[in-house]
């Protein structure tokens, strides 16, 4: 799949793309090109991995002409660039739009103009039935590139999303603000000891890429098979790794936060269906004599996909998964 082809990933910098960029390194790829903002984090990210395949190029997505020389010569590109904080989307929401919509038409009309193969979308179970900006501008992002599909014409290009929960130990999320807060002798903030969150690891998240772009024909949104955890497990169990006692101060829900979050809602569930490893929204019915005869209508889901009538893990299955957490080891 990956073996000598030009790759591109925007927003290549970040939690995901620097994990990515490490294993298609392993694929025998062509060269990886690294779209970012941040400098300081290039330079950073070249040091760390040292490898004469890489091509660090400063620039936005909002920028059309910088993003265009970008995608010129590239087989397959992976869009993993965003604005992804829920508070700093909710108080910004024209620049959200700029970056999370513009930016990925953007991304869609310069890789038809130079014919890229694959395109695929990282997307999140905010953007199902979005209560905040950040999810509503994720849930244009992924119209927009299951409708270039159709919007392309007679060009080659795949379009692909997939769309996953929280990755643990990504920055930002709650294993390594909790964390930061345990070593720093802090109280643990917390909002709902109830809330779920899905979850899935930055290895597993990667596997999911790989398949969808092994897999896809285009137009698909592919989701994993995920189980959840509470919030307030996931804290214990991390005092429990850390052997802390910490207290807890209860913080008031932040705006546009969901208790529970939905991968699949009920309105997608006809167009749903199901491999060993995942489910697939395919929306078009003339995609349905691509599918791959392992590929099954969903028979086993009869309400939305959310991560409080999933199977939890359990405490141990929590600890397991924290030591051997990319972030905790890499700390």
């Amino acid at each position: 799949m990956f073996e000598g082809k030009k790759i591109l990933i925007t927003g290549g910098t970040g939690s995901l793309g620097k994990y990515l960029t490490k294993k298609l390194l392993n694929e025998n790829v062509d060269t990886i090109r690294i779209l970012s903002r941040d400098e300081w984090k290039q330079i950073q990210m070249d040091e760390e991995i040292k490898d004469e395949r890489l091509r660090f190029l400063i620039g936005d997505i909002r920028d059309k002409d910088r993003l265009s020389r970008a995608v010129e010569g590239v087989d397959i590109v992976i869009h993993a660039a965003a604005l992804k904080h829920v508070p700093i989307a909710e108080y910004n929401p024209f620049e959200a739009i700029k970056t999370n919509v513009f930016g990925s038409q953007n991304l869609i009309e310069c890789c038809l103009n130079h014919k890229v193969e694959k395109v695929l979308a990282i997307g999140t179970d905010k953007a199902v039935s979005p209560l905040n900006t950040y999810g509503a501008s994720k849930m244009l992002m992924e119209r927009l590139f299951i409708s270039a599909n159709y919007y392309k014409g007679s060009k080659e290009t795949k379009f692909i999303c997939v769309r996953y929960g929280n990755v643990l130990g990504s920055r930002g999320s709650l294993l390594p603000k909790v964390l930061s807060q345990i070593d720093g002798g802090e109280e643990i903030t917390i909002t709902d000891p109830s809330m779920t969150r899905f979850n899935i690891t930055m290895s597993d998240a990667v596997k999911l890429i790989f398949r969808a772009l092994t897999n896809g024909h285009g137009g698909e949104i592919f989701i994993p098979r995920l189980k959840a955890y509470k919030v307030h497990d996931m804290i214990h169990t991390l005092q429990k790794f850390k052997n802390s006692n910490n207290k807890e101060k209860r913080i008031p829900v932040r705006t546009g936060e969901k208790f529970h979050e939905i991968l699949i809602n009920n309105e997608e569930l006809r167009s749903t269906y199901q491999t060993k490893d995942d489910f697939l929204i395919i929306e078009n019915p003339t995609q349905l004599h691509k599918l791959d005869k392992n590929i099954i209508k969903n028979t086993s889901m009869n309400s939305d996909y959310i991560s409080n009538s999933v199977e939890l893990l359990t405490s141990d299955e929590l600890l397991d998964l924290i030591k051997t957490d990319d972030f905790i080891k890499n700390s």
